[in-house]
């Protein structure tokens, strides 16, 4: 269905039209005033230059056209006002606004349409090392990710969620050399063993005397050695390569779905590999790879460029491939494969010139589609209330598992101070529901690309802009939904059953309250937000309508005896913009990655 935004806006352009001017100007946006008016369009002001007429002038004589302008039989504007110097302030007809809600509440999905045409997206996010623990480094990727792949599921696209495993570089040789060091190579190993043997290895590797000279040359060429021979596909190498695999991926399902991240592909660097071979010979007859003090490069400096950027380093003077050559490879599988009409990928924000460089040589050697759209989200900085990248409170790296741990635990001890009567079973069900919601709305209530500071106390916190107060508001609204439904003898078990069988029962009218219609108004721009959350591929955005919708329930529970209203019609319409609130809040907290409880 058409999205309510789009039909004032068609509105408004008829009536620039009618009026003799330009329909273009007749572009609307939510009114940042809405004691004075709900929408806004300022055509007017661009139109006079254009039509030597007085911005006024011109806002009067559209003004005239939108009085009388109708849909489905009724005005579609109470209020149709030009306003000095040129301004449109429209107030929306509550009936038009009720029908709206209505369709909204009776369609399936909300009415919310597939975006723009049909796509294949491959979503890159995760990045985790293998034989390594996640750490709270790796949280941004996977919610941000999480979250993108959803939103683009939920606008209709086919989505494809790749973790992409850093799994064939020369941590591999480190490990690898380490156990053949310490004699084991062929054992069982566990992922505590690993936390300890990669570090271990890559101090010794690196380790210097105070003139710079490495402490363990021979090491760090075994290990060199050792990542030559599994690249070259060694078979006892390739075994120990495929026992840690084995063992690392069952540690990050473990912990990826500890966060309801889940992907469709656990494809890996390695898998890039054979590709490499074939694409740097086809971007050496193109003539874009040439020798540089040894290695390959490619120059991607572009005439619009500020400033030159460095080339793309293709392979090492020793003959050695890079990340670049690795992402250009998985390039080449995934359009093998996948066909995919657009990529995006999620990444720490320093990684911003590696993302420009192999973009531009993939579009450059034509490994994609000139119109395959290439997108880098480069996330900030997840820091502590110092300022600083977070931390444990010993200055060492956070594993991710401790981190869900300690906020679930937070969330359980204020779970108990406030529902002492709630069984424990219960009560830790909960918690890690709430935890969840905790973490992931914390991080994607910030914008993406900006740091943000993490704060257990605040975002575990059942008031303010967090994920509980979000995920309370839906209790709140199932819990009056149970009272009407017990008083009238309804069967009502899990609230979103209740929720489709009753959606058609009770049909939305417009509120008298004034919080009543700003609720009713919020909700109708539901398919709005969600619209823009998608162009924008900000998540944020969704985060700051479900914070507003739930403070704009609030508000009306707290003016309005719902269940009390003595007209059954009336309290019926209540119910069903409570309905209707509980199904946007409840799509939207899904979309970005979580879910709430039946009761809190």
């Amino acid at each position: 269905m058409t999205t309510l935004q789009n039909r004032i806006a068609d509105a408004v352009r008829a009536a620039f039209s009618l009026a003799g001017y330009d329909e273009a100007l007749g572009r609307v946006t939510v009114s940042n005033r809405p004691d004075l008016c709900e929408y806004q369009c300022n055509g007017a002001m661009a139109g006079a230059k254009r039509y030597h007429e007085k911005p006024m002038e011109i806002a009067v004589a559209v003004a005239e056209k939108l009085t009388g302008m109708e849909l489905d039989g009724e005005r579609i504007f109470s209020k149709a006002e030009a306003v000095m110097p040129g301004f449109l302030n429209l107030r929306l007809n509550p009936l038009v606004l009720d029908s709206h809600l209505n369709r909204m509440n009776f369609e399936e999905g909300l009415g919310l349409e597939p975006y723009g045409a049909a796509e294949t997206i491959v979503v890159d996010y995760g990045g985790a090392n293998v034989a390594k623990p996640l750490h709270v480094g790796h949280l941004r990727s996977a919610v941000i990710g999480e979250a993108l792949k959803r939103m683009a599921l939920r606008m209709g696209k086919k989505a494809i969620g790749d973790v992409h495993l850093g799994d064939w570089g020369l941590q591999m040789g480190l490990i690898i050399a380490e156990l053949e060091e310490r004699g084991r190579l062929g054992e069982q190993l566990t992922i505590a063993e690993l936390e300890e043997i990669y570090p271990a290895a890559s101090k010794k590797a690196k380790e210097t005397d105070e003139e710079g000279r490495l402490l363990h040359p021979d090491f760090a060429e075994k290990a060199h050695a050792a990542t030559r021979r599994l690249q070259g596909g060694d078979a006892e190498c390739r075994r120990v390569w495929e026992q840690i695999m084995a063992v690392s991926v069952e540690d990050l399902r473990k912990n990826y779905d500890a966060l309801d991240v889940h992907f469709d592909l656990w494809k890996g660097e390695s898998d890039a590999q054979p590709y490499i071979p074939g694409l740097i010979q086809r971007l050496i007859e193109q003539g874009l790879a040439y020798e540089s003090q040894g290695a390959l490069v490619v120059d991607i400096t572009e005439p619009t460029d500020a400033k030159e950027l460095p080339p793309c380093m293709i392979r090492k003077s020793d003959g050695a491939a890079l990340y670049a050559t690795s992402d250009l490879g998985t390039i080449l599988e995934r359009e093998e494969l996948l066909h995919p009409d657009r990529y995006i990928y999620i990444a720490d924000s320093r990684q911003a010139l590696h993302y420009t460089q192999f973009f531009r040589v993939a579009k450059k050697a034509g490994f994609v589609k000139p119109e395959t759209d290439l997108t880098y989200i480069g996330f900030g900085t997840m820091n502590g209330k110092d300022g600083r990248p977070f931390k444990t409170r010993e200055g060492g790296v956070l594993r991710l598992e401790t981190l869900i741990r300690e906020t679930n635990e937070r969330v359980l001890e204020r779970i108990r101070e406030s529902r002492s009567d709630m069984p424990e079973a219960e009560a830790r069900e909960n918690a890690r529901t709430i935890g969840l919601a905790a973490l992931k709305y914390g991080d994607l209530s910030n914008q993406a690309t900006k740091d943000y500071v993490f704060d257990l106390d605040k975002f575990t916190a059942f008031e303010g802009n967090t994920g509980p107060y979000i995920l309370y508001t839906i209790v709140r609204i199932s819990s009056i939904l149970r009272k009407y439904a017990a008083a009238e003898r309804l069967e009502c078990g899990r609230m979103e059953d209740f929720v489709r069988e009753h959606a058609t029962d009770f049909r939305i009218l417009p509120i008298a309250a004034k919080s009543g219609h700003s609720l009713q108004l919020q909700l109708g721009r539901y398919q709005d937000t969600m619209n823009t959350a998608w162009e924008e591929l900000a998540p944020h955005k969704i985060c700051t309508y479900i914070y507003e919708t739930a403070n704009f329930f609030n508000s009306f529970y707290h003016d309005v005896k719902i269940l009390a209203e003595e007209d059954e019609v009336q309290k019926k319409s209540y119910l069903g913009t409570l309905l209707l609130a509980w199904k946007v809040l409840t799509d939207c907290i899904h979309t970005l990655g979580f879910s709430a409880p039946e009761r809190m």
